[in-house]
């Protein structure tokens, strides 16, 4: 596939280009700053610079001839997100854009806050979703933005929810949910997150759905 890859330069960003371009597929990595992707150059690889995402004739040359889109966006702490919030108005951007150039499929990583309480769950997760919801309140009222775009855009999407993200490689073991929170679910590792939004892309059964993620 021919995929396009926002956020490209986060920890979980990095991880689906590195994946994507190990299973052949051609990347167009979106990035502000370049040397920040940590990718080595790659002949299947194209990075594009695109200063604001919300610039959406910025967007048309990065989203034409696309067969799919992975957002990776996030702020990267609660005063970003309350002074300049970054997945939502990007993604509204993005998503009126793939309609214009006829992009059909969209993955994109939210958290797992955001999705059902769980009744499966001990009373630490039950009293830790609230808590993280309130101190984080400005990230998830971004990400909820995000996620509401994404359902009124028309394209196929999925949303990838993942509890707290550890600093680690895939490994292809992890727990899926659909349109739920995978029960007890606590961590997980970024290059799984990497790997459940790439083969969303292709998983019919998860177009219009999210889906919940945990190790």
């Amino acid at each position: 596939m021919k995929l396009t890859v926002f956020g490209a330069t986060g920890g979980v960003g990095r991880e689906v280009v590195r994946q994507a371009l190990a299973a052949g597929h051609e990347v167009t990595a979106v990035v502000r700053d370049p040397s920040r992707l940590g990718v080595p150059a790659h002949d299947r690889l194209r990075v594009a610079v695109v200063a604001d995402l919300t610039d959406e004739a910025a967007l048309v040359p990065v989203l034409t001839g696309r067969d799919a889109v992975v957002s990776a966006l996030g702020a990267t702490s609660n005063k970003q997100a309350r002074l300049s919030p970054v997945a939502g108005p990007a993604m509204s951007a993005v998503v009126n854009v793939m309609r214009r150039t006829g992009v059909d499929r969209l993955s994109a990583v939210s958290a797992a806050p955001l999705g059902p309480e769980c009744p499966e769950d001990g009373v630490l997760l039950r009293v830790l979703h609230p808590i993280l919801r309130r101190v984080l309140r400005d990230v998830y009222a971004d990400l909820a933005v995000m996620e509401a775009a994404m359902g009124a855009s028309g394209v196929r999407w999925t949303v990838v929810r993942p509890p707290r993200l550890l600093d680690r490689p895939r490994t292809g073991n992890y727990r899926r949910a659909l349109d739920a929170n995978v029960p007890g679910g606590k961590v997980i590792a970024r290059g799984d997150v990497a790997d459940a939004l790439l083969s969303t892309l292709t998983d019919p059964s998860t177009a219009g759905h999210a889906l919940g993620i945990a190790a």
